[in-house]
């Protein structure tokens, strides 16, 4: 009787997923679908187990979260985990979540892995006989989604759990570009020595986190990856839900890569307006053709840059999407511009741009008045490495370069 339920059910929600297809991403003449769609290979594994989901609130399938869907399939979900931002995604960068404070779900336990732990505790696993992963990523190293994946791999591997990615389509995963991360910059900003953009989705990623032993001890966990459908590394795809509340749009994506390294000066990157990552600012930027001021946002920015201060600096909104589509380098040039302009010298940045970078030579290189042209050939040995390791573990077509 089970099965033949289950069977419905996953036959009424395929019904559900053509008619939410029609606004995804579209390859060809057909739509891109994510791995929590191809429920038919992972919901029948589920099946009379007791389900750990990390999740937050873009674990999305045809406009229902994941664990409503899975719970009206009836798998037994007991346990949500949430990553940074939480499990509402209302919560700012760097802002601890308690566990007791995700969300008012109660037929789940909800635990934080971004407060007093990032990794699940035996406790926390216990009664839970599966993990299922199903975060978005946007394919950026100090993105700390994939810091969160690894650390729930290193559980599962320590408490003999088997972990099932359901992957999702990278949107920054067509090109490879930025300094590979060095030992002394590891932090859970930057864990892995991949560069700044790594052109793998989360399942691909996962299986190089295996791979490479990365995990403690050398370790791996027992890894399913439920692929992506109609994928490959040069699709444009366009996120259906925000994935924390400071990349709010694709063109946030897109500038995410290059505008964040700010978080590492004292330019504001634009946290505190409508317009996070793409907007530019300090109150003694010479330039004055446009302005903006800072304010506090609940569930997106708490405490700004320079809040309640005018500042003066760049719109970068004026871009087109489509041009910032055809980007596949990050762009250096608007923080040497901006280095120069501001004339303070070392005090330009803060200690922390050595961990976006995930080296110490790029603060070192600017301040010495290397061009753009000229940091970017210093990455060139150590991104050549890391495209040989990386081609190992695609599970889709590559881009071409």
């Amino acid at each position: 009787m089970l099965k033949k339920s289950l069977f419905c059910g996953l036959c009424i929600w395929g019904a559900s997923w053509l008619a939410a297809c029609s606004n995804d991403t579209v390859r060809g003449n057909e739509a891109v679908l994510p791995g929590c769609y191809q429920m038919e290979r992972y919901v029948p594994q589920l099946v009379g187990k007791r389900v750990g989901l990390v999740a937050n609130r873009a674990s999305c399938v045809a406009g229902q979260h994941l664990m409503d869907t899975l719970s009206e399939l009836g798998i037994q979900v007991v346990k949500v985990f949430s990553p940074e931002h939480g499990f509402s995604g209302t919560y700012e960068a760097g802002e601890e979540v308690a566990s007791d404070s995700v969300v008012n779900r109660p037929q789940f336990q909800l635990v934080s892995l971004y407060g007093k732990r990032r990794k699940p505790s035996a406790e926390d696993l216990q009664g839970v006989d599966v993990m299922v992963f199903d975060l978005q990523d946007v394919g950026v190293r100090f993105y700390t989604y994939i810091s969160t994946l690894h650390y729930v791999m290193e559980a599962c591997s320590e408490h003999g759990l088997a972990l099932m990615v359901l992957d999702r389509p990278n949107p920054n995963g067509y090109y490879v570009d930025g300094p590979v991360l060095e030992k002394d910059c590891k932090s859970f900003v930057g864990m892995h020595p991949v560069p700044m953009v790594y052109g793998l989705s989360i399942g691909e990623y996962a299986c190089m986190i295996n791979g490479e032993h990365w995990l403690s001890d050398s370790s791996q966990c027992k890894l399913q990856v439920v692929t992506c459908k109609n994928y490959d590394h040069t699709t444009r795809y366009a996120l259906p839900v925000a994935p924390s509340p400071n990349l709010p749009d694709m063109s946030a994506v897109y500038w995410y890569p290059s505008t964040c390294l700010f978080e590492g000066t004292v330019v504001s990157e634009g946290r505190g307006t409508e317009a996070p990552f793409r907007i530019l600012g300090h109150p003694d930027y010479p330039l004055h053709d446009f302005q903006f001021t800072p304010h506090v946002i609940e569930g997106a920015s708490l405490t700004p840059k320079f809040k309640d201060q005018l500042c003066y600096g760049l719109d970068l909104r004026k871009i087109p999407l489509d041009t910032l589509q055809q980007f596949r380098t990050i762009q250096l040039e608007y923080l040497l511009n901006f280095y120069q302009a501001l004339a303070v010298g070392e005090d330009f940045f803060t200690d922390y741009i050595n961990l976006l970078a995930g080296t110490k030579s790029f603060r070192r290189q600017v301040v010495a008045g290397w061009t753009a042209e000229q940091i970017r050939a210093s990455w060139k040995e150590g991104l050549e490495g890391y495209k040989k390791i990386r081609a190992n573990y695609l599970l889709y077509p590559d881009f071409k370069e």
